[in-house]
């Protein structure tokens, strides 16, 4: 009887029984598809299907990043589940948490935000590495016209995108902004037609996936330490992750094939 790899074997299975998500693996990629009709708002199931979803791509060696959308053309998410609100503040544990796995993970995540991402929904896509978005792509953080406020990072992932006045717009008057607009302040780093979006975060993410993933993590770790401290503690978490990734295998792979121009590609292995 033939017999298929046991990640194969695992991806197929999740990507059967996590619902209210859909997991498929394309390439390098793990796309994760956020399926939560009508507006895929983001219940307590939601956020715990992400989190197994994300550990189980990170548990995969041979999964070097990951790309989350909203399933349909009109809604990346629109938020947090409202049918489960009222609660006291622990209900947000699970997608505080989400969203700082996000920005924890070994793997470069990718949000393709098409349509509506709103309170919550654009929290999440705030937390992710990269944004790009459709044209029809919608940002927003409503919280204030229900007199709540953001819960899940918003006001301060949102600061350190923008800058203070334009996430203080966003924040206090709870006022939407598009595409062009995301794009113009910073939020997205790109926009393409809703019937392309699916495929260019695919190919962006794939494109990072050939890079050394000891390299992308690296990198990543040393952005945050330094949006969260001084400039001085940035260079100087910078100097100590270089200075580990020299001494790896993937390092000296990587300079051997530089040294050896066009006679190969270098083969990345993680370690």
């Amino acid at each position: 009887m033939a017999t298929r790899p046991l990640a194969a074997v695992a991806w197929r299975s999740m990507a059967e029984t996590s619902e209210p998500i859909r997991v498929e693996r394309e390439g390098a990629a793990v796309l994760v598809t956020i399926a939560h009709p009508p507006v895929n708002a983001i219940s307590r199931a939601v956020a715990a299907a992400l989190t197994a979803a994300l550990s189980t791509a990170e548990a995969d060696p041979t999964c070097r990043a990951l790309v989350l959308i909203g399933d349909g053309d009109r809604h990346f998410s629109a938020g947090a589940d409202l049918t489960e609100l009222p609660g006291d503040a622990g209900d947000a544990a699970g997608a505080v948490l989400l969203t700082r796995r996000l920005e924890d993970s070994r793997l470069p995540v990718v949000s393709a935000v098409n349509g509506y991402a709103l309170g919550g929904g654009c929290e999440i896509a705030l937390a992710c590495d990269l944004r790009i978005c459709s044209e029809n792509a919608r940002f927003g953080q409503p919280e204030i016209r229900l007199g709540i406020m953001p819960g899940w990072g918003g006001t301060q992932r949102l600061p350190r995108l923008l800058g203070r006045g334009r996430a203080l717009e966003m924040l206090l008057t709870g006022e939407q902004i598009d595409a062009g607009r995301a794009l113009e302040w910073g939020l997205v780093t790109r926009v393409v037609p809703a019937a392309e979006l699916r495929t260019a975060a695919l190919l962006l993410a794939n494109l990072i996936a050939t890079r050394p993933p000891l390299a992308v993590a690296a990198i990543k770790r040393a952005v945050h330490a330094g949006l969260e401290g001084s400039l001085e503690g940035g260079l100087l978490h910078e100097q100590e992750e270089f200075a580990r990734l020299l001494a790896t295998e993937d390092a000296r792979e990587g300079l051997a094939a530089f040294r050896e121009k066009r006679s190969r590609p270098p083969v990345w292995r993680g370690r």
